[in-house]
């Protein structure tokens, strides 16, 4: 009998009544697993966490094991109001199939918590049980099948183990932490190991200190970095390595749209090539049986559903199988595909197809060549005919298997039974969540049979599916003809899965489950021992042939497989399943459309719009020969001769002689910038053209060419380092006797930017423009975009240079913010600036001892700024609004005392000019008298004083100490003295009377003033001579006159 595993089978025979048969002699056993919780009235317990491990692969039939694992945790009592964690962990051994069971604590420990259980494939009676990481990182080790263990302390946490395919003693193990030891090659293990030709090859996807991945492979028994091998040039998508069979599958994105390359037997890969608009989104490996690969594939306008492709043996070119199969999300967020694989019959497939808004299953027996909707059944449950017109009425499946390895789902079929399929479902004009019933196939899909409808417990199949065992369940026999009742329990048991020894042979069953979700775990052993009395013999089965509606060549070969009789109770035996081929004629319908052709309604496969047959070629060379397609190619594993197979097979044909087209050349990554110093590998990619007898020239646009002789040279690529960053023009130039092309890239060469800092003065006045400037280290790195952010502005300037101006028309601190954007970096730096109508300033200097402590970087003087302005709020009690101080890159030691009018937030009591007169008086007397001063450290005194004028900018110009820096700033210092003094001396004396009768001097240390020239608001009046500019390094042109002076005050200097 083949039911799902859900539908517990049991004793009984033919017969619809609703007793079981007097004659059954059932062996059963119940044995319940008792978590110790205590369920006192008082007491409130909350299950966190609840996870089983089963397993029932071993090779002696009498043995099996089952672990249970049960963390259990805040138990509080309702009168101490205390919680208490407990985790344990109740381990049980059966070796009897699960007639009596021996608790393992005692010998795995009795503190010990169990989390993954392992079976080795070569030796199956050596198992390995990890512990929970969180209690202890252990391994234990049984060669007995659990009678026994080894325990073995490890320094590293295990996430999961993978036995070797021959050798019982290797282990490949995937730990978190990255650590490599004896039993573990660890970096990122993302698949099996290698093919069965090369069982110690380990395939690796490995993640670069740089945060990109890579496949790599190694041998076994050396894999250390000097020996990993590096088979896909260039990096990969993350977590997109996939190892299956003779494939390997990769991703790369670039330019926003993934690319799918494949390695056919570990050969160099090739790019998958799907219709040229299909333009992926997702894609998920379904098959890679007999030698192709069978995909789901999610296109640009897809939201809900998938495309399936087939491929070629080599699994590079692919041509649409279905479209729009219906996808779902599972719990964990995974895609699930509507789409279920007979077991038994090869290249049947049933998929769920979304059709104008609504769900219809489809059938196919040649491996997606050709699909048809299902026939619903004739009858009802009530024998009543079923009037279900195709195409507009027909069966629909759901086809959702169970990530519970422990239940089959709501479909299910067996390769030792192929012509039987067990479904839920619906009849109507689309699938539904409603009016369910179980179906049942028994000549694999042509005819179905429908039966009860209470088969599930629940009719929402979007939610898990639990069994009801009680008095209702119905067991069947033969093949869902008729069916019995029998009672398990005596109450409901609802079931969490099934357990079996591996194969079809076995007569012994243990379901596991609940009566209630706070109940203890209830096993069940079913044994159909007594049922089953002897093994099938040849005279127990009858043939039956595959077929489809009629029609017996299936696949190329009719096939007649070998089907026990119903009404025959045996065990199966050699030869459920077993098949006689025969190989039928070719015809039109063994043909599949060949990659670029479409099949159009006369049936015919013609090229698609986008598709140049003669495209072919152009891999071929004059004298050699190529595969000319007929625009149709044989499902692959289809067995069928002669007939028309000559007319649809490629045809071999002589390369014909073409000049260079559609020459392209592009970098191995799909990315227009490459990194100064590093390799950039470009990839010269020709459409039509003699590939053999071709030049090729290749100018780097930075002084470097190099010549090719033939295409086949340049299938790895060309690799080039430039040492400059900029924008090269690369060049390619493509030659042979009937023609020539030329291709163009722009490649732009950055360096990483390590370092921006915004350049501007530390205060301004209203309405005067202000220049910014982005200083870069390095400071050249590429292609820039600059984004500035000022004042009240609520969208950014962007620029492609690295200064901009602009002015304040309000006074007030304000915020400046620049934004670089390098590639992929994007830093930034921000300052304040004042804006008044307004201010004095002020150079100081100070006691050489600082210099000993000055490491010139923008931290150190932000702090020393701090401290002096703290230090001048003290001697002068002047409050700390006035007063901004700002250090000055560079050595010696300097800084820029600011007075600024500071007005509170009512904008009122502003200090006038007056006021910031006799603030400056007040600082230099205290700085004249040395009041001024801060302890550096324990014993180091800096003394504070004012300085004598200089013409230095007010300005912190780089972030670091700079030697450029420091010689721009020392020179445009000279060249300022060097212009007062010769002003001074020219007109000296001529003007000396004049200058003495107004009381004028321009000696000796004072502060400058700087003010908005508005007429009344200034608090000084220029001498209206012709001032001498002197320019800072922004580009400020700034005067200086000399002005009224009061007997016994500082001169002041007005910019």
């Amino acid at each position: 009998s083949l039911l799902p595993k859900r539908c517990l089978s049991d004793c009984g025979g033919p017969g619809t009544g609703p007793e079981v048969l007097k004659g059954c002699r059932f062996n059963f056993y119940q044995f319940n697993l008792n978590a110790n919780v205590n369920h006192s009235h008082d007491a409130t317990v909350y299950i966190i966490k609840h996870h089983y491990i089963l397993h029932e692969s071993f090779r002696s039939l009498r043995r099996a094991i089952l672990l249970c694992k049960t963390c259990i945790t805040l138990t509080s009592s309702q009168m101490t109001y205390t919680s208490v964690l407990i985790k344990a962990s109740l381990n049980y051994r059966s070796t009897d199939y699960g007639t009596t069971y021996e608790k393992l604590n005692d010998k795995v420990g009795l503190k010990t918590i169990l989390s993954y259980l392992y079976v080795c494939p070569t030796n199956k009676r050596k198992i390995m049980l990890l512990t929970d990481p969180e209690i202890e990182s252990s391994l234990l080790i049984s060669s007995d099948e659990g009678a026994t263990y080894q325990k073995y302390r490890l320094n590293f946490y295990i996430q999961s183990l993978l036995f070797h395919p021959k050798q019982e003693d290797w282990i490949l193990a995937y730990s978190q932490d990255q650590k490599v030891s004896t039993i573990a090659l660890l970096h990122r293990v993302e698949s099996v190991m290698g093919s069965n030709k090369e069982p110690d090859l380990v395939h690796l996807e490995a993640r670069t200190i740089d945060g990109h991945s890579q496949y790599l492979t190694c041998r076994m028994q050396n894999c250390t970095d000097a020996n990993k091998n590096k088979p896909f040039p260039g990096y990969i998508d993350p977590d997109s390595l996939i190892v299956q069979d003779d494939y390997v599958f990769v991703q790369l994105t670039s330019g926003g749209r993934p690319h799918y390359y494949v390695s056919y037997r570990r050969s160099t890969f090739a790019q998958m090539k799907l219709p040229k608009y299909a333009l992926p989104k997702d894609m998920h490996v379904i098959s890679t049986d007999e030698n192709q690969v069978f995909a789901a594939v999610q296109e640009w306008n897809q939201n809900d559903t998938y495309n399936l492709y087939i491929s070629d043996t080599r699994g590079v070119y692919f041509t649409l199988a279905l479209e729009n199969v219906q996808s779902s999300r599972g719990p964990e967020g995974n895609v699930m595909i509507d789409l279920y694989e007979v077991a038994g019959i090869k290249g049947m497939f049933l998929a769920n197809k979304k059709i104008d808004n609504q769900v219809k299953t489809f059938i196919t027996y040649n491996k997606g060549r050709d699909w048809r909707l299902l026939q619903a059944p004739d009858a009802d449950l009530r024998g009543d005919p079923v009037h279900c017109l195709l195409p507009y009425c027909s069966l629909h499946l759901h086809l959702k298997v169970s990530e519970n390895p422990y239940t089959s789902g709501i479909i299910a079929s067996r390769d030792t039974a192929p012509s039987i399929i067990v479904a839920s479902g619906n009849i109507g004009s689309e699938l539904s969540d409603s009016d369910i019933s179980m179906f049942v196939s028994s000549d694999a899909g042509n005819t179905w049979r429908q039966h009860s409808s209470t088969y599930f417990k629940s009719g929402n199949l979007k939610t898990a599916l639990h069994i009801n065992l009680n008095m209702n369940n119905m067991l069947s026999f033969d093949e869902g003809r008729s069916w019995s009742k029998y009672s398990f329990t005596s109450i409901p048991l609802f079931v969490d899965g099934v357990l079996g020894e591996p194969g079809e042979e076995t007569l012994i069953m243990t379901v596991f489950g609940h009566f209630s979700h706070r109940s203890e775990w209830q096993l069940v052993k079913v044994d159909y021992k007594s049922i089953f009395d002897r093994r099938c013999a040849e005279e127990d089965y009858r043939p039956w042939q595959l077929h489809s509606q009629g029609e017996a060549c299936i696949m190329g070969a009719k096939r007649i497989y070998k089907k026990r009789k119903s009404e025959r109770k045996c065990m199966q035996g050699k030869y459920a399943g077993a098949m006689e081929s025969e190989p039928c004629v070719c015809t039109e319908a063994d043909f599949d459309c060949d990659y670029g052709y479409e099949r159009h309604s006369n049936g015919q496969c013609l090229p698609a719009f986008w598709f140049n047959p003669s495209s072919l070629s152009k891999d071929c060379s004059l004298g050699q020969s190529y595969l000319n397609s007929t625009g149709y190619r044989k499902v692959v594993s289809n067995n069928c001769t002669d007939g028309v197979r000559e007319q649809y097979t490629a045809k071999p044909q002589k390369c014909p002689g073409k000049a260079p087209r559609g020459l392209r050349i592009v970098t191995a990554d799909g990315k227009l910038t490459a990194e100064q110093g590093h390799n950039v590998t470009l990839m010269v990619q020709l459409e039509e053209g003699d590939v053999q007898r071709t030049l090729i020239q290749v100018d780097f646009g930075d002084g470097i060419a190099v010549s090719y002789v033939n295409l086949s040279s340049m299938e790895d690529g060309i690799k080039h380092v430039y040492q400059n960053v900029g924008i090269f023009r690369v060049t390619v130039q493509v030659d042979n006797s009937l023609g020539s092309d030329s291709a163009v890239l722009y490649l732009h060469v950055t360096c990483p930017l390590e370092h921006v800092h915004l350049s501007l003065p530390f205060v301004t006045t209203k309405n005067k423009e202000v220049n910014a400037t982005a200083v870069l280290w390095p400071s050249q790195v590429g292609t820039l975009t600059y984004v500035w952010w000022y004042g009240n502005n609520t969208e950014p300037l962007i620029t492609l240079e690295g200064s901009i101006s602009f002015k304040f028309t309000s006074e007030g601190m304000n915020t400046i913010t620049v934004q670089v954007s390098a590639g992929n970096a994007i830093l930034q730096d921000t300052k304040t600036i004042a804006v008044y109508e307004e201010f004095r300033s002020l150079r100081l200097a100070f006691s050489p001892n600082l210099d000993d402590y000055n490491p010139d970087i923008p931290e150190w003087r932000r702090d020393i700024s701090r401290v002096i302005k703290k230090s001048l709020v003290e001697a002068t009690g002047i409050p700390s609004q006035h007063i901004l101080v700002a250090v000055l890159p560079g050595l010696p030691t300097a800084a820029e005392l600011f007075v600024l009018p500071y007005q509170d937030a009512t904008r009122e009591n502003k200090r006038s000019p007056e006021d910031l007169e006799q603030i400056s008086e007040v600082l230099i007397h205290k700085l004249n008298q040395n009041l001024v001063h801060f302890e550096l450290k324990p014993g180091v005194q800096v003394l504070v004083h004012a300085a004598h004028l200089t013409a230095a900018p007010l300005v912190d110009l780089t972030p670091t100490h700079s030697g450029s820096a420091m010689l721009m700033l020392l020179s445009v210092v000279f060249v300022g003295l060097a212009v007062f003094v010769i002003y001074k001396f020219k007109r000296g004396w001529r003007d000396d009377s004049a200058v003495k009768n107004i009381g004028c001097s321009c000696r000796g240390p004072g502060f400058n003033s700087q003010h908005q020239q508005n007429g009344s608001q200034a608090s000084v009046t220029p001498v209206p001579r012709n001032p001498t500019p002197s320019s800072d390094l922004h580009g400020h042109q700034e005067h200086t006159w000399c002005t009224d002076i009061h007997p016994g005050k500082t001169p002041i200097h007005i910019k």
